[in-house]
């Protein structure tokens, strides 16, 4: 009410100040709207008074921190301090509340940091719109930048003037003197700062940055040992922001070059964790990515154990550059380490697409076992793609090829054995190129070929020629100590070649048959199955010469494939195969289940089967071992199932034992009424 007397009144005697006085009361009273107009009259007055200006400044910069517009308050108390630094200071300690004090403090702080940092936002669509809004009172200040470092230093003088113990202050002072160029007072004001607390990390990452600049290289690489000491890098962060390029390039290089010294002289954990502190710092300086440090960290991660972080660089890399081979061959060996062999394998084969001639020396410089594991996974992969590749048709094949021949080539260069040699080779028979791959072969194996895997190969590449006899050969032998290989390599093979090599094989497999040389006939008798895709005539064949060799198990089961394909085939084969299971079923001393497939094959035709079974095991042998399970289903009271067991052994022979279960059968049948 006072202040709207003397307003009112004619003579306008300190008419400025008044209407400062009075938007500071309606500020008090929180009429926001009233104290923004009295102070935007003050500032926008034709013949501005300084002290009253200074007064309005702060109490718009008031208003503007409960608007949310803390850039512009920060403005405000710049162009203040700018007009009269001790009446800003007056007007803060005198007007402003002790509860809003310390916000007010703290926002200046922030956004005298941000001025520094380049943060700014007034460009933005919110100042845009606060520009529109405040009217033709903000064109007094357009033309601040946030690189206008006197205005955040005089912000900062009046911050430290406000709470001379604030430290944030003072370091906010010294920003502002380094970007104005004034180092050596940048450097008077953080001693004086660091007098008051020694150890504190913030202030002494500038002063080693102050000491670099001036060529003080021993002072600041013990000021950054001390940092490093307390263990706090993440103090560069904010700062890197304020330092001008060519500091932090200079801090960079001396971090850098300070790494490398360490590690070339000593290999100590505790040195490579001071190394990664003095890499980290490098990093930092750069700005987050310097690809040559963070391979050296990620390395040095690497050698402490600490593997997920070293992941965590090599992935940094490779998202600014995903075709980097050092950082793809690196990741890939921590992967080994940790034993994640999908990963390993597709960052090193990624690495060995980009450029081998670096990544297989880095492989090579492992220890043999690391080497050898890599090589298996490599080659796992490798056939695992390739075995895709030759079964799949239609699909284009040319550029996993390429890849598969960059992997075999590495793989021979990393291992000799043999092996890795055949691999390659049958990359180059998948892409054709068959006189390349005999070469290879001949190269690792000599002539000869004594290697059976090798041998098969050069029997695959006779195929091409036409030359099956000896392609038969070559295989039967492979068949008998690796069936999956063979069956692998039968995928070079086209499928008309491959009927036409089961036929040979069969053939010579029954010639070896009658000139009783078994072991070799079951080579070639497995080539004829496998190449007929386990075709029924085959596997009886194979069957009958394991049952020679005395194998009954695996006899068994080529004939419960025959089994299970019968279909088409007639009423006699199939009698046949029921009997010849069952003869093998009674040579493991399987009696109840060889029983079963007796009496399927007297259900299916009694004659063809009696004449079968005539020819081998005989019916005495046989009635004897219908009798025996015939009689354990009696005593298990199993009475219809001992009943269809005596009737089909009585069928075989009329022995006299079966005669006398069936006669026991029927006493127990008029008992017990089964019928």
């Amino acid at each position: 009410d006072i202040c709207d007397c003397l307003l009112a009144a004619e003579q306008r005697t300190y008419y400025n100040t008044l209407l400062a006085l009075r938007g500071f009361c309606f500020l008090h009273a929180h009429d926001h709207q009233q104290a923004l107009q009295d102070f935007q009259k003050v500032i926008e007055h034709d013949s501005p008074h300084p002290n009253s200006c200074a007064k309005a400044l702060c109490g718009r910069g008031l208003i503007r921190i409960s608007g949310g517009i803390p850039y512009l308050t920060a403005l405000d108390y710049i162009t203040a301090c700018q007009l009269k630094l001790e009446e800003t200071i007056f007007t803060i300690k005198s007007y402003v509340p002790w509860n809003q004090r310390g916000l007010l403090l703290k926002v200046l702080q922030e956004e005298g940091q941000k001025m520094l940092q380049k943060k700014r936002y007034l460009g933005g669509s919110s100042g845009r719109g606060q520009k529109k809004k405040q009217g033709c009172g903000l064109s007094f200040f357009l033309n601040f930048s946030s690189r206008d470092a006197p205005g955040v230093y005089q912000l900062a003088s009046l911050l430290v003037e406000l709470d001379s113990s604030d430290e944030a202050s003072r370091i906010l002072c010294a920003d502002a003197l380094y970007q104005m160029g004034c180092i050596e007072e940048a450097h008077k004001l953080l001693l004086l700062a660091l007098s008051r607390n020694p150890q504190s990390s913030p202030i002494l990452a500038r002063l080693v940055l102050l000491q670099l600049k001036k060529g003080f290289l021993y002072d600041g690489n013990q000021l950054l040992k001390k940092v490093i000491g307390l263990g706090d890098t993440s103090c560069l962060l904010p700062i890197m922001d304020v330092f001008k390029d060519e500091d932090r390039k200079l801090m960079q290089t001396h971090c850098r070059f300070r790494a490398l010294a360490i590690l070339k002289n000593k290999q100590q954990d505790a040195d490579v964790k001071e190394a990664i502190a003095y890499l980290s710092f490098a990093i930092i300086a750069s700005g987050g990515y310097a690809e040559d440090c963070l391979l050296i960290r990620a390395r040095c991660y690497g050698r402490l154990g600490q593997k997920k972080t070293a992941i965590f660089d090599f992935n940094a890399i490779l998202k600014e550059d995903p075709r980097n081979v050092q950082a793809l061959s690196g990741r890939g060996l921590i992967y080994l380490a940790l034993k994640q062999q999908k990963e390993a394998v597709q960052d090193l084969i990624a690495a060995l697409k980009v450029e081998a001639e670096v990544v297989i020396p880095a492989i090579l410089s492992l220890k043999h076992e690391a080497q050898g594991l890599i090589a298996q996974w490599l080659l796992q992969h490798g056939r695992t793609v390739l075995t895709e590749l030759i079964t799949t048709k239609g699909c284009s094949k040319e550029e996993a090829l390429r890849d598969l021949l960059v992997i075999a080539k590495a793989l021979i260069t990393i291992c000799k054995d043999a092996q890795y040699h055949i691999f390659h080779a049958d990359v180059l028979i998948a892409d054709g190129k068959y006189e390349e791959a005999l070469g290879h072969l001949q190269e690792a194996f000599g002539h000869s070929l004594a290697d059976d895997f090798a041998s098969a190969r050069l029997a695959v590449l006779q195929l091409k020629r036409r030359n099956v006899a000896v392609a038969a050969r070559s295989f039967s032998i492979l068949a008998k100590r690796d069936e999956r290989e063979l069956r692998f390599l039968l995928n070079f093979v086209d499928a008309k070649q491959q009927q036409h090599l089961s036929q040979v094989a069969a053939q010579e497999g029954n010639v070896l048959m009658k000139d009783c040389r078994y072991e070799k006939a079951l080579g070639y008798y497995t080539l004829a199955v496998l190449a007929s895709k386990d075709s029924p005539r085959y596997l009886r064949q194979r069957a009958a010469c394991l049952t020679h060799l005395k194998q009954y198990d695996k006899a068994l089961k080529d004939m419960e494939k025959v089994i299970r394909k019968h279909g088409c085939n007639s009423l006699k084969t199939r009698v046949e195969d029921h009997c010849s299971k069952g003869h093998l079923l009674l040579s493991v001393a399987e009696e109840e289940a060889a029983v079963k497939q007796y009496i399927e094959a007297l259900q299916l035709d009694e004659s063809m089967a009696l004449c079968s079974i005539t020819n081998g095991p005989g019916s005495e042998i046989l009635t004897k071992a219908f009798h025996k399970i015939a009689q354990y289903n009696f005593d298990m009271q199993h009475y219809e199932d001992a009943w269809k067991i005596t009737d089909y052994g009585l069928k075989i022979d009329k022995n006299t034992e079966l005669k006398k279960l069936k006669t026991r059968l029927k006493r127990e049948a008029s008992r017990c009424s089964i019928y």
